[in-house]
C-alpha cells in the first residue's frame, strides 16, 4: 500500500505537469516516510532537455538533505525512467526505484535497455515497475489524445 500511496503523490505532480503544458509525468523522493523532493517534467518552460521530473526531484531532495548521495531514498515516477534519469539514480545512489508506466520507446529501467542492471556499477537499484500503471498510462494518453 506504500508503494501506491507514494505514487499517488507522483501522479498529482503528473497531473500539474498538464495543467502546465508539459508532458504529464511526475515524480517523488521520499526517505523516513516523508517527500523530501517532487517535481513534474519541466523540459517546455525551462527550456532544457534535463528538466525531467526525476532530475528536478532528485535535486530537489539532495537540496532538502544536504547531500547528493540519497542512499535511504526511494524515487517514484508515473513512467519508467530514460537512460539519463536512470544515470542520475545511480549516482544518486537511491535504494529504490517505483514506477508505474513502462515506456516501450525509451525505457532504461528494463523496456529498451536497463542501465539499472548493470553488473559493472558499483550501486545496485531496486526496482519495481508497473506501480498504478493504469492510471499512469491513462494520464499519458488522455493529455496526447487532447493534443492531437
Amino acid at each position: 500500500m506504500e508503494d501506491e500511496k507514494w505514487m499517488g503523490q507522483a501522479l498529482l505532480q503528473a497531473k500539474a505537469g498538464a495543467v502546465a503544458g508539459e508532458v504529464p509525468v511526475g515524480a517523488v523522493v521520499v526517505s523516513g516516510g516523508e517527500i523530501i523532493g517532487e517535481a513534474f517534467n519541466c523540459p517546455i518552460k525551462d527550456v532544457d532537455p534535463t528538466a525531467h521530473a526525476e532530475i528536478i526531484a532528485l535535486r530537489a531532495a539532495a537540496l532538502s538533505q544536504r547531500n547528493y548521495r540519497l542512499d535511504d531514498a526511494d524515487l517514484y515516477v508515473t513512467l519508467e525512467p530514460c537512460a539519463m534519469c536512470s544515470g542520475a539514480m545511480l549516482h544518486a545512489r537511491i535504494r529504490r526505484l517505483v514506477f508505474g508506466a513502462f515506456d516501450p520507446n525509451s525505457g532504461a529501467a528494463g523496456s529498451v535497455i536497463d542501465v539499472l542492471d548493470q553488473p559493472r556499477f558499483n550501486h545496485r537499484i531496486e526496482v519495481k515497475g508497473g506501480v498504478l500503471e493504469h492510471q499512469c498510462a491513462a494520464q499519458l494518453q488522455d493529455f496526447f489524445r487532447e493534443r492531437r
